[in-house]
This record gives structure tokens, sequence and C-alpha cells, in this order.
């Protein structure tokens, strides 16, 4: 299948023994520089962004295809010249839109790197936040983590 100039976000995330969240990021391989994002890839041809982020999510992390997937509100315009594909969607493409999602893994679930990846880490909020390259996984991340903190404090109450 194609893809489509549509990007997908996936933030994998999990509630700690200690109360805490703790946020996986992902350290590309095929950055010059060190680059450190959430799950991210491509929609295809006849595919929707929610079953784009699953897909992505299972290829590049090994996250099984039914967990449960937060769709964010955050979108954002990536520049259309960071992405391969660019010579194909045509030169009056400028931006391609990243749609952001989140998913619960449990705690101690394991994560399987694609060949994408060099590592992951699980960290705090704070830490991949200063981690992450681009505006708009920090802007993504940074809506998670109120809408889980936000929901987390009104069950303990």
């Amino acid at each position: 299948m194609a893809r489509v100039p549509i990007q997908v976000l996936v933030l994998p995330y999990r509630y700690c023994a200690n109360g805490g969240i703790e946020y996986a990021i992902f350290r590309r391989r095929d950055h010059a520089v060190a680059c450190w994002q959430g799950v991210a890839g491509g929609v295809e041809e006849g595919e929707s962004v929610a079953e784009a982020a699953r897909r992505e999510m299972t290829e590049e992390a090994a996250i099984p295809s039914d967990a449960p997937l937060l769709s964010l509100d955050a979108i954002a315009s990536v520049p259309a010249s960071e992405f391969r594909e660019r010579d194909l969607w045509g030169p009056d493409l400028y931006v391609v839109m990243e749609h952001a999602f989140g998913v619960c893994l449990d705690d101690g679930q394991a994560v399987t790197l694609s060949g994408e990846h060099t590592e992951y880490r699980w960290a705090p909020y704070g830490e991949a936040a200063k981690l992450l390259r681009w505006d708009s996984n920090r802007t993504a991340l940074w809506e998670l983590n109120e809408r889980l903190t936000r929901s987390h404090s009104v069950k303990r109450n």
C-alpha cells in the first residue's frame, strides 16, 4: 500500500507501583543526530489514523494492537521535507499533519524494538519531555500527561 501524507504519533505510558506515570520514548536509528521521539509512522492508503497508530505501535514496539488507545487533541504540522516520501507527494505539499495517541501498557509489560530504533527508555514526564526532539512530540506528551494526571487525581479523591 502507498503511504499518504498523514503521520501518527503514539506515546506509550504506564502507571507505576509508586503511583507515578512513566512514558516510553524511542531513539531513532535513521537520524544522524540523537533523536528521541514516540512511536511514529505514516498512514497507508485506505487506513484510518487510529488503524495506522495501532499498526505502528505493533510494528515498532510489539505493543498488542488491542491495547487501550487514547486519541489526543494534539495535531501538529510537520515539515514535508522530513519525509522520504516527499518526492512522491509532489512539490506543492509543505506540511504533513500528525495525529497523536497515548497507549496504556501494564507495569512490567515488555516493549520489543524493531529495527527502526536503537533503544528505548521509560521516563517520568519531565525527563521524557527534555529528551524529545520534536515540538509536536512534547506538546502531545504534555497533553497526555495532563489528561492522565487529572484523571488519576480524580480517581484517588
